[in-house]
């Protein structure tokens, strides 16, 4: 690329939805109708004080709405850009009935995105004199647990595997939903609480869960890994060149907008046929970026019918608005190759449609159909079981710790695929867990 202009043009870095002024902010606040029996709290998963804080804003204490919810929420400014609040607290919102519900994550996202520029919160931090806790992976599940023991006392280390944290925030999420240096801004809030990150260090292979206990004394150890290892469909032409991973072609977008990479490096060229197998969130970040990307034209191929999509709705008239086109009631029967120079090329994609077979041609494929978890911690390490589709077993006492003592896991690596606020519900109770056993333990002197 000549400069950042040009890179910015291309990925289209700008955010797709503009944020709220003070005005606007404060004017929507006002809507809020502080209800007796608030059932925008019981649709949102981290149960966050909304009207509380909605209140608060309403009249003009940035402040002290920030201080409401960081009692509840670590990533508050990603949760405000990336949660699916219609199905959650807008979803629930009394004025729902309407069409017009209170804008509870454009308010959540100007609070933090307020608090953070004028630099109005400066928590009190407690020693970190409880225990200290490892914490493996550093996506919303890693984040929250290590926010949240670090608020508590205990002296918390995060080993990632990339560059710098963010883990799916950084990597798998685009730019014109969740701008990267967002990201960075709240995963710098953890570190300010006293949190230190360990990157470029791969557990399984840097350093092993065994090593943590034996050599560096931690009390606990979480792991909140993911699912970093995407599905295949076991089709013919599955090796084509051509072929490849939605939340692969992601990163690599990711990585270019950073600077990391070379255009060329990204798999998808200026004026490709794409097509997207899968209709889920990430089919359609990956639709919606490879327009980005300059694809001549993207079709998002899925076996069930409109309403069987698990993406959001918003997200699906998104990306048609944006000329992503969709064959729907559609089963992928083989990807088409030809030959060129001794080589295999992905040449189209032969479907099932209700008016018979058909090929499309496509110059690029990307899956997008379910994640499941590595193994290369549980398989380094001693103890810790799993079941027959690779995710980590947990226990309810104390919540989340797995079947070897004082290894804890959560998120998506013990639960299929979810949301980012469910993986932050999830680790929230995780971390109370954690806390309870290291307590116990080191009280007992066991």
């Amino acid at each position: 690329m000549n400069s950042d202009t040009d890179r910015e043009q291309i990925i289209g870095l700008a955010e797709l939805h503009a944020g709220y002024t003070l005005k606007e902010a404060i004017d929507e606040a006002k809507r809020c109708l502080n209800c007796k029996n608030p059932l925008c709290v019981q649709g949102c998963p981290i149960e966050h004080k909304i009207p509380e804080w909605i209140n608060q804003l309403s009249k003009g204490n940035i402040g002290g709405a920030m201080e409401l919810i960081n009692e509840k929420s670590n990533l508050p400014a990603i949760c405000g850009r990336v949660c699916p609040h219609e199905k959650q607290c807008e979803g629930h919102c009394i004025l729902n009935k309407k069409g017009n519900p209170v804008r509870v994550g454009k308010l959540e996202r100007f609070i933090a995105d307020f608090d953070s520029e004028m630099g109005l919160s400066k928590e009190r931090l407690k020693a970190k004199t409880r225990g200290k806790v490892a914490v493996i992976g550093s996506g919303p599940a890693g984040l929250t647990v290590a926010g949240d023991l670090a608020r508590d006392g205990f002296n918390v280390v995060v080993f990632e595997g990339q560059k710098e944290p963010g883990g799916v925030l950084l990597y798998g999420i685009p730019e014109y939903r969740l701008p990267n240096d967002i990201t960075r801004r709240e995963v710098k809030k953890i570190e300010t609480l006293g949190v230190t990150f360990r990157n470029n260090c791969i557990v399984g292979e840097s350093i092993t869960v065994d090593a943590m206990f034996e050599e560096e004394g931690f009390d606990a150890v979480f792991i909140g890994s993911g699912t970093s290892v995407p599905q295949s469909l076991n089709i013919e032409g599955g090796n084509l060149f051509g072929v490849s991973q939605s939340a692969y072609f992601l990163r690599m977008v990711s990585l270019f907008a950073s600077g990391d990479i070379d255009r060329a490096e990204v798999p998808l060229r200026v004026g490709d046929k794409v097509a997207i197998i899968g209709a889920g969130n990430v089919a359609m970040d990956a639709a919606r970026t490879a327009l980005r990307m300059g694809a001549e034209s993207v079709t998002i191929v899925y076996r069930k019918k409109e309403e069987d999509m698990p993406a959001l709705r918003s997200e699906y008239l998104e990306a048609k608005a944006e000329g992503v086109q969709f064959l729907l009631e559609a089963a992928t029967k083989e990807f088409v190759g030809k030959e060129i120079k001794g080589n295999s090329i992905l040449s189209g994609l032969k479907v099932d449609t209700a008016d018979g077979e058909i090929v499309l041609p496509v110059d690029r494929i990307f899956l997008a159909v379910g994640s499941k978890p590595a193994n290369r911690i549980v398989s380094t390490s001693l103890g810790i079981d799993v079941d027959e589709r690779g995710y980590i077993t947990t226990k309810e006492h104390p919540y989340g710790m797995t079947s070897r003592r004082g290894v804890f896991a959560g998120g998506d690596v013990v639960h299929t695929p979810q949301t980012v606020v469910l993986a932050m519900r999830e680790a929230k109770r995780v971390a109370s867990g954690i806390s309870q056993y290291v307590d116990a333990v080191k009280l007992l002197g066991v």
